[in-house]
């Protein structure tokens, strides 16, 4: 039997703070983009300060040092979610959430204040210091997505955690801003000083480090709501067995939520208790009740990161078709124009993607989204590969290239980039649910260092040795493009194979083991204590 206070938040009527909790949780996913998105024009800055050799070429980071950085963060993000998941079923979710929101306003302040002055110890120190804000940003993913679904009523929990998830578009553009900004800034300011010129190679080193250190600003803005928001009534009351003090909690910040039969409900919680089955998280018998959804979960979004960070491949190619090497344009216009790449991708295919999800989660299911989301990914991929060597790489400034491209980022978006985030939060039990969400979060983060650091160099490479063998300059690429196609169609697959729907689900069906034997892909939404029913499959 369900408990009331539980059942009560299943149907409660959405209200202010469930938006406030979106914009708490939100807001780190906001500053986990900031920090990841700014990287790539602070690059540029670098590469003219410590990589210039002469006036005559501008100086550019070398891709190995670019995958190096990358590679840290990654590292540290699955540190923080294989870490903080742990912890929060562990400890409790509010006791450390403001702990990876201060590791993350720790690593982006200091990664401003990366010492010396020479290339190497700067790079060592930033790279330092990037794997601290890899720890705090991957921390935020489980903790961020479990609260969110354990706040959120049943009807609404999905847009809920989709809109959560949506902070991070937002978080690109806020970068991209405030790296046009401050570029503009400091090239206004150079071109204008006369009586005593600003050499700007050392100006650029304080631009690159004022960049990373705004990243602080909307973490530290939400730091006092972390550490003053109380404990979710489903971890107090299922987890610590304390049904007052999770009523309690819940009167605190839902107006409406009034329930006063504490004894009643301690005693079907002790009940609860006593037949629940004692078994941890790597028994032979968690196995059996999740193992299938900890491979679903895992496994997709191992796949969807690989394409997904990979996107820096196209990203290059087209920013250089658009801005060629030109030491005529200064490192500040140079970062500028990045960042501007950067806003514009963002605004006309990113956000409208998360938008699209939060809309659409509730009325389509997760399991139809996603699967969608990989087999739309895979058309746009091999749209784009198949007439690469005759076309493409001659016309990646085209509008075809870029509706193609664009197309791709959206339905990654409007598809498994989220779904991804939301489905781990909804299919385990309260004292696992964390710690699974951080498990398939860092199963995703090894798949974007493939895709962001293995993939990119290894295409880098075999397109250099082609070049020299006298092959076409389209041919590695296209092979690139071929094989990131073929990961989205193993997407389509395993979430046709493997990915249950959560759609309408009460959380605590994970507690009672009503679906526990239930493999059915496409459930239609069921009343809180009916029996599962197990309808033909429909396709998505």
């Amino acid at each position: 039997m369900a408990l009331k206070i539980l059942t009560a938040l299943d149907h409660a009527r959405t209200q202010y703070y469930h938006f406030k909790a979106i914009v708490i949780a939100g807001m780190g996913l906001f500053t986990d983009s900031y920090d990841l998105f700014c990287i790539a024009p602070v690059m540029k800055l670098i590469g003219r300060i410590y990589y210039q050799a002469d006036d005559k070429s501008p100086g550019e980071t070398p891709p190995w040092v670019v995958s190096t950085i990358v590679a840290v963060v990654l590292a540290g993000t699955v540190v923080g979610q294989l870490m903080f998941g742990a912890l929060g079923d562990r400890v409790g979710r509010r006791r450390i959430y403001g702990v990876s929101l201060l590791l993350m306003i720790a690593g982006s302040f200091a990664c401003g204040f990366s010492v010396c002055r020479t290339r190497g110890c700067v790079l060592t120190s930033l790279c330092f210091f990037r794997f601290v804000l890899g720890v705090g940003i991957g921390g935020d993913y489980p903790l961020s997505a479990t609260i969110m679904s354990e706040f959120a009523n049943k009807r609404t929990r999905g847009s809920f955690i989709a809109a959560v998830f949506s902070m991070q578009g937002f978080g690109i553009l806020a970068s991209s801003g405030v790296t046009m900004a401050v570029t503009a800034a400091f090239d206004r300011a150079t071109k204008s000083s006369t009586t005593n010129p600003l050499h700007t190679p050392e100006v650029a080193d304080l631009a690159w480090r004022i960049i990373l250190m705004i990243g602080v600003v909307p973490a530290a803005l939400t730091f006092y709501w972390r550490i003053s928001m109380p404990e979710t009534a489903r971890y107090t009351a299922l987890v610590e067995r304390d049904v007052e003090k999770a009523t309690n909690d819940m009167g605190k910040v839902l107006p409406d939520f009034h329930l006063k039969n504490y004894m009643e409900e301690s005693e079907t919680l002790q009940r609860q208790t006593r037949s629940a089955p004692a078994y941890g998280l790597f028994s032979r018998e968690f196995m059996r009740r999740h193992g299938r959804n900890l491979f679903a979960c895992s496994m997709a979004w191992f796949l969807v990161d690989i394409p997904y960070y990979s996107s820096t491949l196209f990203q290059s190619l087209i920013y250089q078709s658009w801005f060629p090497p030109d030491n005529s344009v200064n490192a500040f216009q140079e970062a500028y124009n990045v960042a501007k790449f950067q806003a514009v991708v963002a605004a006309a295919s990113t956000i409208p993607g998360y938008f699209a999800t939060v809309y659409f989660i509730e009325r389509a299911g997760r399991r139809r989204i996603q699967m969608m989301g990989f087999a739309f990914m895979a058309l746009f991929i091999f749209a784009l590969a198949a007439p690469y060597n005759a076309y493409w790489h001659k016309h990646t400034k085209g509008a075809g290239f870029m509706v193609l491209y664009g197309l791709t980022f959206f339905f990654s978006n409007f598809g498994p980039n989220t779904t991804t985030f939301i489905v781990p939060a909804e299919l385990f039990p309260a004292r696992f649910r964390a710690t699974c969400h951080g498990m398939a979060g860092a199963a995703g983060k090894v798949g974007a260092a493939i895709g962001a650091v293995g993939f990119l160099w290894a295409s880098q490479q075999r397109h250099e040795e082609q070049r020299k063998a006298g092959w076409k300059p389209g041919i590695g690429m296209m092979y690139a493009l071929i094989m990131l196609g073929g990961v989205c169609v193993v997407g389509t697959l395993h979430t046709y194979l493997f990915t249950p729907e959560t759609k309408m689900r009460s959380l605590e069906e994970n507690e009672t083991g009503e679906s526990e034997d239930d493999n059915s892909k496409d459930r239609p939404p069921l009343p809180a204590r009916a029996p599962p029913v197990h309808p033909a499959e429909s396709p998505p």
